[in-house]
């Protein structure tokens, strides 16, 4: 389960949770971006619907390289994914068509020089993990802080009202949680501390 931290016409901006974290926080940290609508393929997105998805994962990109202090100096790799649900051992069980079962989503995947970690290695490619280790890989990593999130949306927000002339109707902030002080969307409960 993800928790969404920014909602634009682009798509949404989404906190994995452990195990599904990718990145622990100290080697960047870990943030999906999830298209306007399930798509297997971005192509399959309209040219508004792309360009908007575009804005969204760029002022991401850009607002986690802003404002963490674990990536001064560092950069963000973006990962398309979405191949686990094809693999052989996820449900349905056998081979499965990209067009019916992928949902194309991103990964920003924060990368950290100082970072220790043997597979986030700094000057390496990442080293992702294998469908059969999804539910172990990441389940001692570390989410981005309740403070990170709120600097890295307000951030994201910022730029894409100057960069990218999104609607200031589409960036009004979210309250956040009074116990985990995550942003929280309009109108619902916090889904970790309901």
């Amino acid at each position: 389960m993800s928790r969404p931290l920014l909602r634009t016409s682009g798509g949404e901006v989404l906190l994995p949770r452990p195990p599904s974290i990718l990145a622990t926080r100290a080697d960047g940290g870990n943030l999906v971006v999830m298209p306007p609508r399930p798509v297997w393929e971005r192509s399959e997105l309209s040219a508004a619907e792309l360009t908007a998805f575009s804005f969204l994962v760029a002022a991401t990109g850009r607002a986690m390289l802003d404002v963490l202090p674990q990536l001064d100096g560092g950069c963000v790799n973006y990962w398309e994914a979405g191949n686990w649900a094809l693999n052989d051992a996820a449900p349905p069980l056998g081979r499965k068509r990209a067009p019916e079962h992928r949902r194309m989503h991103l990964h920003l995947l924060g990368r950290s020089p100082g970072s220790t970690n043997p597979d986030w290695a700094w000057g390496e490619s990442p080293r992702f993990p294998a469908y059969a280790e999804r539910d172990t890989w990441g389940a001692e990593y570390e989410r981005l802080t309740p403070d990170e999130c709120r600097a890295v949306v307000a951030r994201a927000r910022t730029l894409l009202a100057s960069r990218y002339a999104v609607p200031a109707q589409e960036l009004a902030p979210w309250p956040e949680c009074a116990t985990c002080r995550y942003p929280v969307p309009q109108g619902t409960a916090c889904p970790e501390c309901a």
